[in-house]
């Protein structure tokens, strides 16, 4: 059993709580769009009894080209989450890449996600911690699942216990991630709350030249894979329409097929913790 996080007001995740959902545009790409977008995953998950985070970042800091979309910028992206958050009611979550960020950024989420790839970044897992709020900690692509127990243990050392992992693939040769099942039992091993990132870890690194590629027809197949092995979370990147999100086309969720999904998901959600 893992533990039990707030994330808000009647709001927890772990411990046994039914899966709860992290969604929404992988960049902010404007401020009408993530209203809409935010206030529809709403509407599926408030009629499915959903525990929803918005999840979209405000700055993509490792995209592939120089000349990719990055987002708005910590300023007006904070603005935009923060109106997204007043206005439906909704906990937010984005990223943060720097030290620097975590303080301003902590302000107005209530989750602080650590990319992949600075999971091992020992001064920005501890700034995030010292903000209180929720630090939910990407495993890195290169890091096996046993090697997050030194994120936790730093992200502990400032006393803040409200900590989440999530699971999006492994380094596979070139161009490709691989998604070893066993990672999310190990990692719950850990007793923190684990989520799985069913649209990253479609993802293919690089393949697209300038930007990655994507198989997104698998993020079902993933998807109801690992909530059969009692994950707390599911991370999805979900966007009205993929082909033209301006970051992670080939691997975004399409909104209009989510309420499907996650019907499934949740009956499937509903047998595993019966019989953990």
């Amino acid at each position: 059993m893992t533990s039990t996080i707030t994330i808000s007001d009647n709001f927890t995740m772990g411990g046994g709580a039914p899966l709860a959902l992290i969604a929404g545009p992988c960049v902010i790409e404007s401020e009408q769009q993530s209203l809409e977008t935010a206030g529809a995953i709403k509407e599926i998950t408030s009629k499915l009894g959903i525990n929803f985070i918005f999840k979209s970042s405000f700055d993509k800091a490792n995209r592939t080209s120089v000349d990719s979309f990055r987002g708005p910028g910590m300023d007006e992206g904070l603005r935009i989450l923060s109106k997204v958050k007043q206005k439906l009611n909704i906990p937010i979550i984005s990223d943060v890449h720097t030290p620097e960020q975590c303080q301003r950024a902590g302000e107005v989420l209530d989750m602080l996600q650590i990319p992949a790839f600075l999971c091992r970044q020992t001064d920005l897992l501890v700034a995030a911690a010292k903000t209180g709020k929720v630090v939910n900690v990407k495993k890195g692509q290169f890091a096996a699942a046993g090697d997050m127990q030194h994120a936790i243990g730093k992200i502990k050392s400032t006393g803040n216990y409200n900590i989440a992992l999530t699971e999006r693939g492994n380094s596979f040769g070139y161009n490709n991630l691989v998604v070893d099942m066993t990672s999310l039992a190990q990692m719950r091993a850990l007793g923190v709350p684990v989520v799985f990132d069913a649209t990253h870890s479609t993802q293919l690194p690089g393949a697209g030249g300038t930007f990655s590629g994507g198989r997104r027809e698998m993020i079902p197949f993933l998807a109801r894979a690992a909530v059969a092995t009692g994950i707390d979370g599911l991370f999805m990147e979900v966007h009205p329409k993929p082909e033209d999100a301006l970051c992670d086309a080939t691997n975004q969720f399409r909104l209009n097929k989510l309420e499907e999904l996650l019907k499934t998901l949740m009956e499937l959600d509903k047998i595993t913790k019966k019989i953990l």
